[in-house]
């Protein structure tokens, strides 16, 4: 099999809006799913306390135990702590920016790296630009893709450290402002807490929460969803959904598609999308186990860091979009 040594071009623009609007036309009964749910952050408060308790649970506790505990419960609470910061970044539970940004910043909390606000910035920018790669950080540097390519001990290691490649994108995106007062809060609310929990609990407890990180986005049958999105494991289908048990305790994440078709729908109501739209999205490839995605990815030469859709061309869009096109073509329908 010849190695891919660069990534896939497309003189294409992205498809979610284009088929946003198809949709809309063919289905407008989804525009009343767009909203807000305040209720998530019962979700956020129930997950923090979650972990902080089970930092308090494994401080005194052996070793092993703390790996253990990382790996089979903070692991899927981190994860969905993501989610909580993700629904945050997208203004999805309250209807004043300040609040979400500040939930997300509380969500941020257990998982010790300051990532929220910067998650926000550079989050809104993939799903306005996907694929233009001064613009999207969900796109690999081209020496991290040559680095790791197809290669089942440099996957393994790109996984296990995913936060630190995903820094390391920070300085190819220039366009982006990399720090402000927010982010300085960012830090600043990161550092006291994890100096608190070191100080009550001990060396134990914050090795927990670390643990949990880097499991949640890493070398953890959870960090196929960084695949699943936007990797091509099919043909040039540039973004997949997941349909499988574990959105049950990932807050429906794996419904991608249709988050990035109507990116101002919140969380619980994705699977609406799916099924009012069904003759869209189940034409569509879909993943069923992250599981056997994250096995596949680990072995397949086929799949390597180069399996992505690239484009140059902006298009139309201003770099202040907030990615909300689901909410301007229903405003402009009416």
């Amino acid at each position: 099999m010849e190695k891919r040594i660069d990534f896939i071009y497309s003189e294409e623009s992205e498809p979610h809006r284009i088929r946003t609007k198809e949709i809309l036309k063919q289905h407008p009964q989804i525009r009343k799913l767009i909203g807000k749910n305040p209720l998530t952050f019962l979700a956020i408060l129930g997950l923090v306390g979650f972990q902080v308790v089970m930092a308090w649970l494994v401080a005194d506790q052996s070793w092993w135990i703390v790996v253990g505990a990382a790996y089979l419960l903070g692991a899927f609470a981190d994860h969905a702590l993501f989610v909580m910061i993700h629904e945050c970044a997208h203004k999805l539970i309250f209807k004043n920016p300040v609040a979400n940004r500040l939930a997300g910043i509380f969500a941020n909390m257990p998982q010790i790296f300051p990532s929220s606000v910067s998650f926000e910035r550079y989050h809104i920018k993939h799903h306005s630009f996907q694929g233009i790669h001064e613009l999207d950080a969900d796109l690999p540097n081209r020496w991290e893709a040559k680095l790791i390519n197809n290669y089942f001990i440099g996957k393994m290691i790109w996984l296990l450290f995913y936060p630190f490649f995903q820094v390391f994108r920070i300085p190819r995106l220039k366009e982006i402002k990399p720090f402000d007062g927010w982010i300085a809060l960012n830090w600043a609310v990161q550092i006291a807490f994890a100096v608190t929990i070191t100080l009550l609990f001990g060396t134990k407890a914050i090795v927990f929460l670390l643990l949990s990180f880097f499991f949640s986005v890493g070398l953890h049958p959870l960090g196929a969803r960084w695949i699943q999105e936007h990797y091509l494991t099919h043909g040039t289908q540039e973004t997949y959904s997941y349909y499988g048990v574990l959105n049950t305790v990932a807050f429906n994440v794996g419904y991608h598609n249709e988050h990035h078709d109507f990116p101002s729908v919140p969380w619980n109501k994705l699977p609406q999308i799916r099924s009012s739209a069904n003759s869209y999205y189940d034409s569509l490839v879909y993943h069923t186990s992250w599981t056997k995605l994250f096995f596949r990815f680990l072995f397949d030469k086929e799949i390597s860091l180069f399996s992505r859709i690239v484009r140059k061309n902006r298009g139309k869009v201003p770099l202040t979009d907030q990615s909300t096109p689901d909410t301007v073509m229903v405003a402009s329908n009416k």
